[in-house]
């Protein structure tokens, strides 16, 4: 990893080669500050650090005390996905690709997944279409024995360390893998039946379904609940439905995403007049342990002979799905960036992915013992982050050449993304922007804002150990609009 790092260490020196100046003593927080803060439920722990263009101290509660800082994590993996792939031209990964493999006297179609997020098998997909891949093989054959999903360009690494296992069946907690379609999610539309009897339940077919939901009289209430063990694709619904409600979606995760992207395959297939004689399966390459001597990164597994690809698909750029990552808070996306990162000189493992985001941010000058992070999303109950770590990123990438297009896959006050209801009719409406964050007993928000009199500062803001997961965030904005007023 060290050969492709040590340029970029070296490229920014000058990032490091001065101590991190010492902060001034801080402000007392204005009354209106501390006010708001203490709207918060009892119990709750607030950290909260503001910083002027100039790096001194406005506010600053508890600023190297550890938060759990939920999806602002995904701070941490965009920027390093701007530092490492996006600017610094070190993304090599290309969209899926498929090729025919000779077997007998048939060929296997394989679907090769090279860890871009934005594969689509939707009707109206314009750009990084499966059909595209479809088309290709019915070009050139009309019979194929299996379908295969092969995401073996990173390790099989599917959930990140700490996250909780209630979040697997939805669409927050799918799992990750190389080869992703349709953001490895399954939707199923309800529509309600007559009072008293049981709605419509349609999908394509992917999960059977055990439907319990009972239509209920007009004006009633909906109430749909899901539930699927891991590694079942029996789908429990429970719940109600008014019998004159709109048909309501389900969108679920998938436990196995290069299966459910080669079985996709196989029905677009079949509808384009292939006939397929084998199975659906997969190829996925095992996790070795870490302190393996004999394996270093987690190497490839062995591979049959290479075929050349039939057709491979080119993605849009880089930059437009760290804007999507960042705007609506997508999990998924932001672990295929941290693998992506990992995959530049590693295996494409999380550990790897961690190592190359612990270079970007030692440039950064923030110190180790500043955070850790069980994955790149903020779904792990593991990570840990400091209030003046995240200014500290913040304030280091402002000053980067992407800094500026980074700021702009941030969520805007009351405009847009996960923002987009929040500080509305305040004086930070459109004159924030952050990124969000919201896990168990969590709330964050870090990034910029501008104040009364048109400085520029920036900050952090966390709250953890709510009591029964009240949330804390009118608390926070409240406290940030305070402080953007009385400077």
């Amino acid at each position: 990893m060290m050969l492709i790092l040590l340029p970029l260490l070296a490229a920014a020196a000058a990032d490091t080669s001065s101590p991190t100046p010492t902060p001034t003593p801080a402000i007392a927080a204005p009354a209106p500050v501390t006010e708001a803060l203490a709207t918060a439920a009892t119990g709750t722990r607030i950290g909260l650090l503001v910083v002027d263009e100039a790096g001194r101290e406005i506010v600053a509660i508890r600023p190297d005390d550890r938060f759990v800082p939920a999806s602002n994590t995904k701070l941490f993996t965009t920027a390093a996905a701007f530092a490492m792939l996006e600017t610094e031209g070190a993304d090599t990964a290309a969209g899926a690709s498929v090729r025919l493999e000779p077997r007998g006297a048939l060929r296997d179609v394989v679907l090769v997944g090279a860890g871009d997020a934005r594969l689509s098998s939707a009707r109206d997909c314009t750009n990084d279409c499966l059909a595209t891949l479809v088309d290709a093989v019915a070009r050139e054959t009309k019979v194929v024995g299996d379908v295969i999903g092969d995401d073996t360009a990173f390790p099989d690494e599917r959930w990140p360390a700490g996250m909780s296992w209630n979040n697997m069946v939805g669409r927050y907690g799918t799992a990750v893998s190389a080869l992703t379609m349709d953001d490895n999610e399954v939707a199923l539309t309800v529509r309600p039946g007559r009072a008293g009897g049981a709605p419509e339940v349609s999908g394509d077919g992917y999960y059977r379904i055990d439907n319990r939901v009972v239509t209920v009289p007009a004006g009633g209430k909906r109430s749909i609940g899901y539930m699927r063990e891991p590694g079942s694709d029996l789908l429990r619904l429970t719940g109600t439905i008014p019998a004159d409600a709109s048909p309501y979606e389900v969108r679920l995760g998938v436990d196995d995403p290069a299966h459910r992207a080669a079985w996709r395959f196989a029905e677009l297939l079949r509808s384009a007049g292939v006939r397929v004689t084998g199975k659906v399966g997969v190829r996925h390459r095992p996790v070795m342990p870490a302190d393996d001597p004999k394996v270093r990164g987690n190497a490839p597994a062995a591979r049959p002979p290479e075929v050349p690809a039939l057709a491979r698909l080119t993605p849009a750029p880089l930059r437009e799905d760290l804007v999507h990552t960042n705007k609506v808070s997508q999990n998924l996306h932001t672990e295929l960036l941290l693998r992506r990162v990992g995959a530049v000189s590693g295996s494409g493992s999380v550990a790897d992915g961690h190592a190359a985001m612990d270079a970007v941010l030692e440039r950064a000058g923030i110190q180790r013992r500043q955070y850790d992070f069980g994955d790149g999303s903020g779904m792990s109950n593991y990570n840990r982050v400091t209030p003046r770590a995240s200014v500290r990123l913040l304030r280091w990438g402002a000053e980067q050449p992407w800094g500026a297009a980074w700021r702009e896959t941030f969520p805007i006050a009351g405009k847009d993304g996960t923002l987009a209801n929040r500080f509305k009719g305040t004086a930070l409406e459109g004159r924030l922007f952050a990124k969000t964050g919201t896990l168990n007993a969590s709330n964050a928000l870090a990034g910029y804002f501008t104040t009364a009199t048109g400085r520029t500062f920036t900050f952090a803001a966390y709250a953890n150990d709510m009591p029964g997961d009240v949330s804390a965030t009118a608390s926070l904005d409240a406290a940030l609009v305070a402080v953007a007023a009385a400077n």
